[in-house]
């Protein structure tokens, strides 16, 4: 796949919808009774990205200020959903330990990969920054998980809803109708070229999430630090 092209007919088509005023808003953001919560595998960029992209979204904090905007420890890259988000899932579903058991099998052979950070996209629901992928880590790492648990016996659902192949981190969702949808366009323009930075990934981590990734419901399962050559 070609990355920079995927990222910019994702952007093109959200911009022709936000344009029109025709974002997509989420209303579970607030809600108290949104029991959807998932397994994930995911990492976590560095406090130096982390700093970098909360100070992008002050710049879209100072134009839509209604909208919902990622914390700094909520953001996060997804690796592989391997239970997507459903209402009413919890943990005493299923049996964690051997989840974490699985991981450890798989993880022990897995390698860093790099990520650089640059750029933004978007949906109609919400901005994301784009993720480049140096090598080809993730995809075999995505590819070692997918194999696993299609013939591992244990509640899975990878795939499902869509198959990932970007590297792509969501920092802001829409929760309410634009103030103004022209100068959120043209900010996301100017920060187009912007060099976000680079990341090792050489820790990754098994949680029980909800549809956001808040801190506040999130299960810490187990940490994988990725073996060094």
């Amino acid at each position: 796949m070609d990355l920079q092209q995927h990222y910019d007919t994702m952007r093109a088509t959200a911009f022709r919808q936000l344009a029109q005023g025709q974002a997509e808003l989420d209303l579970l953001i607030e809600s108290e009774h949104d029991t959807r919560r998932g397994i994930t595998l995911l990492a976590r960029p560095p406090a130096s990205i982390r700093n970098r992209l909360e100070e992008l979204l002050a710049e879209f904090r100072s134009i839509e200020p209604d909208q919902y905007f990622y914390p700094p420890l909520d953001m996060h890259l997804t690796i592989l959903s391997i239970i997507s988000c459903y209402p009413g899932f919890t943990l005493d579903l299923i049996e964690p330990a051997a989840y974490q058991e699985a991981m450890r099998h798989i993880l022990v052979q897995v390698r860093p990969f790099t990520i650089t950070f640059a750029g933004l996209t978007a949906s109609a629901g919400g901005i994301m920054v784009q993720g480049f992928l140096e090598g080809t880590g993730l995809e075999q790492l995505r590819n070692s998980v997918r194999s696993f648990f299609r013939s591992s016996g244990l509640q899975q659902s990878i795939d499902q809803r869509y198959s990932i192949q970007t590297a792509h981190s969501t920092i802001m969702r829409f929760k309410s109708p634009l103030h103004n949808p022209a100068a959120l366009l043209a900010t996301m323009q100017e920060l187009q070229q912007e060099v976000i930075g680079s990341f090792a990934v050489d820790t990754v981590e098994l949680v029980y999430n909800d549809w956001y990734q808040r801190a506040a419901n999130t299960v810490l399962l187990e940490t994988y630090p990725l073996r060094h050559e």
